[in-house]
């Protein structure tokens, strides 16, 4: 299973706290398949605050959870469970303050780093033991809670656009099968030398 973090609403559409949402958007885009309704889940009786994109031919479901940010916890879990997914087969996409515009990192695990999303996911897996792809957006010197929220300038988001499809292209990877250690071989070094 493959998570973005975002909020719903179109308000929120191209904002840095979203980045989650527009990986996951990129990759149904390349596969040629839509997000829809939980109804496409048969048997799935969970909460249903999310659209779903079921990938039969990599056995692999995107999901955005559409409970705000700070919520996300409360549909991943127990989607988690009704596929029978262990929580390292549960792969996170979101911004992060703490990297530079741009930067991307696979982890097979690790803490929240402040991260309310991220926050709600570990506490509804009771675990952090799962890989997460962090995306920076960078730190202002306002506040980080309206900074998130805000939408990139001009010439950030052609650069974002960019980082967009290469997150989409990791996550591809490891849909595929790949494990979380390969992606961090195959693509860091790769992301590493685009920034020199």
């Amino acid at each position: 299973m493959i998570v973005g973090l975002g909020n719903p609403g179109d308000e929120y559409v191209g904002t840095r706290h979203n980045v989650g949402f527009e990986v996951l958007e990129r990759l149904a885009a390349e596969w040629g398949l839509f997000f829809e309704s939980p109804k496409v889940l048969e048997g799935y009786t969970g909460p249903c605050k999310f659209t779903a994109l079921l990938n039969d031919e990599r056995h692999v479901l995107c999901v955005k959870p559409l409970t705000f940010m700070n919520l996300s916890g409360t549909v991943v879990a127990p989607l988690a469970n009704w596929a029978a997914l262990e929580p390292e087969n549960v792969m996170v996409v979101y911004d992060d303050l703490d990297l530079d515009p741009g930067v991307l990192r696979i982890r097979p695990h690790g803490g929240t780093g402040g991260h309310n999303g991220m926050k709600s996911i570990v506490d509804s897996l009771d675990s952090d033991r799962f890989p997460r792809l962090r995306i920076g957006i960078g730190r202002s010197g306002t506040d980080a809670a309206r900074y998130v929220l805000e939408c990139f300038g001009r010439k950030e988001r052609e650069e974002m656009d960019v980082v967009v499809a290469e997150a989409a292209e990791a996550i591809a990877y490891w849909a595929n099968g790949e494990s979380t250690e390969e992606c961090m071989t195959r693509f860091h070094s790769r992301w590493n030398q685009a920034l020199q």
